[in-house]
């Protein structure tokens, strides 16, 4: 599968002001993270809350704040989206080239103007190739709903609106930041393979979680990458199926042993700020394994990576 987006030593600082006249504070969200997503694919990116998992759609389509720093490549079929000067991300790549599903997609609608008014505005504005009845077809959402307001969506029919929106430029990429939060289980499970079905059709889908049982789910029923996000850094990647079922780096084990159906056993400790991140590996304060490099440094291993080189199979 080509690779739609691909990014490469992505570094992304906050300098914040010092409490009461102090030296600033430098956030580090995001710490040399690279990722590839591929068309007809879709790549989970799971992590704890704070993390760092939303800064990286925010680099990705030049929505950080005015005290963030910036490093590294992000290539859209060859266009540098870090580089690229504002006017070219407006026109060119937010909405059309790049689809954003944000959490509660419902409160990005305008609430004085029915759900079928916004889609087919957006169709218009962004060139669309779909009708918006097609567009709520394509998302799962209901006919009815487009006559609807925003108040009068429930939860899960408001992130498929959004959803929808996301579709109405026809991206190539689509990028979605917890779109299950909040929702029900049976719910989850219906935006997933929503996601899965928009990414075996063609486009390349980052789906950004915190829920594993979610995304081992959709592992099980096809192809799906997985990224595993810890302290600003990509810790473990590669085949869902294949990190699920055996996982190298100790976070990602903690992670799955977290999950009720695997003894609700929490990862002992508390991650660290961002903005006082430990030397080496930032998750050593928090492993029990007695063998360790110290080294944060991902390394690929045939079509995996981590970034513990002790935990790497013999």
């Amino acid at each position: 599968m080509t690779a739609a987006l691909e990014v490469t030593g992505l570094d992304v600082r906050f300098r914040l002001r010092g409490a009461r006249g102090g030296p600033p504070r430098l956030v580090r969200a995001a710490s040399d993270v690279g990722l590839t997503l591929r068309h007809g694919r879709l790549l989970a990116l799971v992590g704890e809350s704070g993390c760092g998992k939303s800064v990286l759609t925010e680099a990705l389509t030049g929505l950080l704040p005015g005290n963030a720093e910036v490093r590294g490549r992000a290539l859209l079929q060859g266009l540098d989206l870090l580089a690229a000067p504002e006017t070219v991300l407006r026109d060119e790549v937010r909405g059309r080239r790049i689809g954003l599903v944000g959490q509660s997609a419902g409160t990005f609608l305008t609430p004085t103007r029915t759900v079928g008014a916004q889609l087919r505005e957006a169709v218009r504005l962004l060139d669309g190739p779909e009708p918006a009845e097609v567009l709520a077809e394509r998302a799962g959402l209901p006919a009815t709903a487009l006559d609807l307001y925003p108040h009068e969506l429930s939860g899960g029919t408001a992130q498929r609106a959004g959803l929808a929106a996301a579709l109405a430029g026809d991206p190539e990429v689509l990028l979605a930041d917890e779109p299950t939060a909040g929702l029900d289980r049976p719910l989850v499970d219906r935006t997933t393979d929503l996601l899965v079905d928009l990414a075996r059709a063609g486009t390349a889908v980052l789906l950004i979680t915190h829920d594993l049982r979610a995304v081992r789910r959709i592992a099980a029923a096809g192809p799906v990458d997985l990224a595993v996000m810890y302290a600003s850094r990509i810790v473990e990647s590669g085949p869902a199926s294949e990190v699920l079922a055996r996982p190298w780096h100790p976070y990602t084990a903690g992670l799955l042993g977290a999950l009720p159906e695997e003894g609700f056993v929490p990862v002992p400790g508390e991650p660290p700020e961002l903005s006082d991140l430990p030397p080496g590996c930032p998750f050593r304060p928090r492993c029990g394994r007695s063998a360790c490099s110290d080294d944060p440094t991902l390394v690929g291993h045939g079509d995996r990576a981590v970034a513990c080189h002790p935990a790497v199979p013999a």
